[in-house]
């Protein structure tokens, strides 16, 4: 086990959450420690969807203790222990969806050459994105708070297909007025990949 994962595991069995072993346990037989972050975007590598959902968490702490000194009254809206789970668990739906592929690709010399990349099939649990890692958490047995449920399945905002329909449009900006650690881990999400991973 190398050091990153070491620190995932670390983080999320000192929340002592009921589940989380069983989590931790079904992650591993999934692939999530090799799996890549996307295929094209941000950290398309082996171990790339680890090194993200630790820089979200990062950041989504850091945050929390900005906003914590911001404004009063926030820290029974903001567990630690809820921050942690929402950011490292977030994009657990992308743990079986990458897989090895050969690429075409123009090198330095503008010829096209194979290199080693990922495709997506989706077709073994077809939901959607955050749904699918409440749901997937849920099925593995994680009890989850409402709010981390909400902060989990709205993470990606309009990035979500379902965001033209006016109905989960309300849900959303319903989730985002109740529920604070939802805009931290929008935001965590946004500055790791938009910023840091790039």
């Amino acid at each position: 086990m190398n050091e990153i994962q070491a620190k995932f595991k670390e983080l999320l069995l000192a929340t002592k959450r009921e589940g989380m072993e069983n989590v931790i346990e079904k992650l591993e037989e999934q692939g999530f420690f090799k799996a890549p972050a996307s295929t094209k975007f941000h950290l398309n590598y082996e171990g790339g969807l680890l090194e993200h959902s630790m820089n979200v968490c990062d950041m989504a702490l850091e945050l929390r203790e900005l906003m914590l000194r911001k404004k009063e009254g926030l820290s029974d809206s903001l567990p630690k222990e809820s921050v942690i789970i929402a950011a490292l668990l977030h994009d657990v739906c992308k743990a079986d969806v990458y897989k090895p592929a050969i690429k075409r690709q123009k090198n330095e010399h503008g010829v096209w050459c194979d290199v080693p990349g990922y495709d997506v099939d989706y077709s073994g649990f077809p939901l959607g994105h955050g749904e699918k890692s409440v749901i997937w958490l849920l099925q593995n047995g994680l009890k989850l708070t409402t709010d981390e449920i909400m902060a989990i399945r709205w993470h990606m905002t309009a990035w979500d297909l379902p965001f033209q329909s006016p109905e989960i449009k309300n849900n959303l900006n319903a989730a985002k007025e109740r529920c604070p650690l939802l805009p931290l881990i929008q935001a965590a999400d946004g500055l790791a990949a938009n910023i840091l991973e790039i």
